[in-house]
């Protein structure tokens, strides 16, 4: 979507799968990712920044608001009827 368009439903839902996918895809990536460094920092017992806690906690209520954004949509789209 342009910014010059109004979106129609379709356009939003289509734009709204296509950002799912992905961060479908990116999530995954990261999982493993975090997974790794977690098995590393504890075969090791090496000491992080206490940032990652910070940034850990913003993550998770995004992810969270996300969640509910997304159960919101399935609920619109379920209540057409």
């Amino acid at each position: 979507m342009d910014g010059k368009t109004t979106p129609t439903v379709e356009m939003s839902l289509e734009a709204l799968s296509d950002a799912v996918g992905k961060a479908s895809d990116d999530l995954r990536a990261v999982r493993s990712a975090l997974d790794a460094a977690r098995a590393d920092i504890a075969s090791r017992n090496t000491s992080m920044s206490r940032d990652v806690v910070v940034h850990a906690e913003k993550v998770i209520d995004h992810l969270r608001r996300a969640d509910k954004g997304l159960r919101d949509v399935l609920k619109d789209l379920k209540d057409r009827d």
